[in-house]
């Protein structure tokens, strides 16, 4: 099934999510609780599963798996943070294939294969003199050219939401859609208070990202925008290979204006580029794409990308949609206790580079809540 089903007002990406989680009966307590249904909390279910089976595990999803952020990337894959390396990060890339593999073979399932990660390379590209064999020359104030390769590459977002919820269920965890946490009461244990009742926890790891920032203590810590990105009808391969695409590198440009953009499997290209704020609160929740000023921004891509190089003046685009993304001051994830008790942990804040970040911390988080590791030197959130 897509991955919203009614008219949304963040639009619709292009991504099927096959997987709908069985039915419970709604527990009363847990061992550990996951606020958050995208890649972050999945991943840190199944890895919680697969590290002690006899731990009980509940994500718990305000709406559907998938409907926030990670259902509403790009698909690019890409190393480190959006603040660089980091102290004790790691690899995080060969640790993205590594507990893909570690959970596949698990459930029995090529998890890596079935969500279409491929790790090529990425490029990226500037305004400037670049490559002298540099396979893309566009116009957008200025000649874009490839300046550099970075390790990265892609992934259907859709797929591999739907792989780390089967990796999650299969292992044991329960999967609960409709279950917006209103508040978390801390009295030694935490009291999850839900419209469908309430849940305990031992632990809690809050992975909403740029969403519920009140829930999470982010508020005035992180700032949320939608990022905004439309995809074409699917190209022939001679016009993949005309634009300079032929090797299905995703790319991003190092300057501005902004651009980024990928190849997905079917010849269709992903364009992205432009962040709307919200009004009030900053509760991107509320932000219409329909509205003015997404639309014209929508409109100001959708002419960039026709007036890059000739033969794109008839493109179509298929797809416009936005996802919510969440920065702090300093680029760096947020990773800590949460404000108000030691037992729980807030994760987030990825600023771009959510797609294998948030798999590979998800795993972290698992660990730290497990007792198994300690949280690393940034992510504070003081």
């Amino acid at each position: 099934m897509p991955v919203v089903s009614k008219r949304d007002p963040w639009g619709q990406p292009p991504w099927q999510l096959d997987f709908s989680p069985a039915a419970h009966s709604f527990p009363k307590s847990v061992d550990f609780a996951i606020i958050g249904g995208g890649f972050t909390g999945l991943a840190a279910a199944a890895w919680l599963r697969l590290l002690e089976p006899e731990k009980s595990v509940a994500v718990l999803e305000a709406g559907r798996i998938g409907a926030g952020a990670s259902g509403r990337t790009g698909g690019m894959v890409l190393a480190e943070s959006a603040a660089g390396d980091l102290p004790g990060l790691g690899d995080v890339l060969g640790g993205l294939t590594r507990i893909l593999g570690d959970l596949g073979r698990a459930c029995g399932m090529p998890l890596a294969e079935n969500c279409e990660l491929t790790l090529p390379g990425a490029w990226e590209i500037a305004r400037s003199s670049g490559f002298a064999d540099s396979p893309i020359s566009w116009n957008d104030s200025g000649t874009l050219r490839v300046v550099n390769q970075v390790p990265g590459g892609s992934v259907d977002p859709g797929k591999m939401v739907a792989c780390l919820a089967r990796a999650a269920e299969k292992l044991g965890a329960t999967i609960i859609e409709d279950a917006r946490v209103e508040r978390v009461a801390w009295a030694g244990e935490a009291e999850l208070h839900l419209l469908r009742g309430k849940l305990c926890a031992k632990k809690v790891l809050f992975a909403t990202n740029g969403l519920s920032l009140e829930l999470s203590g982010l508020r005035d810590r992180a700032h949320p925008k939608l990022t905004l990105a439309a995809s074409t009808a699917p190209l022939a391969d001679e016009e993949i290979e005309a634009i300079g695409l032929a090797q299905r590198k995703p790319f991003y440009t190092v300057d501005f204006p902004y651009l980024w953009g990928r190849v997905c499997r079917d010849n269709s290209i992903v364009w992205g580029a432009g962040l709307v704020g919200a009004a009030d609160l900053g509760r991107v929740e509320q932000i219409d794409i329909a509205a003015e000023e997404p639309s014209r921004m929508f409109a100001s891509l959708e002419r960039r990308i026709r007036h890059l190089r000739p033969g794109l003046e008839k493109l179509e685009f298929a797809h416009r949609w936005g996802g919510p993304i969440l920065f702090r001051d300093g680029w760096e994830p947020i990773f800590d206790r949460h404000p108000d008790s030691d037992n729980g942990v807030v994760l987030g804040a990825y600023a771009g580079h959510g797609v294998a970040l948030s798999v590979y911390l998800g795993t972290w988080a698992a660990e730290i809540l497990l007792g198994r590791r300690d949280l690393p030197e940034w992510g504070k959130l003081t």
